[in-house]
């Protein structure tokens, strides 16, 4: 009796591995083309998330990209607002889920290995090598979040009700002097 009290407590004691989307790091790489974005997330789905799609339902992440440039005399400016949209499918007949962004895809066998690659973000490009001024601080902000907006009707009153159905990250913030 007291293995199992104390396995009990073993398992209740371990950390909760929480559902959402995290950031882990996010950095702005200048290069002779411009400037890429390279970030991290820490991307968890509920189990309501993961059989939705394994009963065909897409779902679409969205990234978010904002590069701002702080003004005493007014709203700061913000000359890059850019998104990229990934799209997650599964087929039942081919027991393949996709990663879609844009016309380009990948498949995959594994909901976990979809999970890994939309985690990482590699050399986005997000500006050209003229379009950020050299001479002040810029603020960069990254998020990624599910666009609850292309999930059909029924799915999005499950949105609005539960977090489940609306994981996103908070923006993750981080300054850029390039005086």
């Amino acid at each position: 009796m007291r293995a199992c009290a104390f396995a009990f407590t073993a398992l209740t004691l371990l950390p909760a591995h929480a559902e959402g989307i995290d950031v882990k790091s996010a950095a702005l790489v200048q290069d002779d083309d411009g400037w890429h974005l390279d970030a991290q997330f820490d991307v968890q789905f509920s189990p309501r998330l993961e059989e939705a799609v394994n009963r065909g339902v897409p779902l679409y992440f969205v990234v978010e990209f904002e590069l701002s440039r702080p003004r005493w005399y007014w709203f700061d400016e913000k000359p890059i607002q850019l998104t990229q949209t990934y799209r997650i499918t599964y087929t039942p007949l081919l027991r393949q889920y996709r990663l879609s962004m844009g016309s380009a895809y990948q498949n995959f066998t594994r909901f976990d290995e979809v999970t890994r690659v939309l985690s990482r973000i590699r050399d986005w490009h997000v500006a050209d090598k003229g379009a950020i001024k050299l001479d002040g601080p810029y603020q960069a902000s990254v998020r990624m979040r599910l666009d609850t907006a292309q999930l059909p009707k029924p799915f999005q009153l499950n949105a609005i009700a539960s977090k489940d159905w609306a994981p996103a990250s908070e923006w993750y913030r981080w300054s850029i002097d390039n005086r």
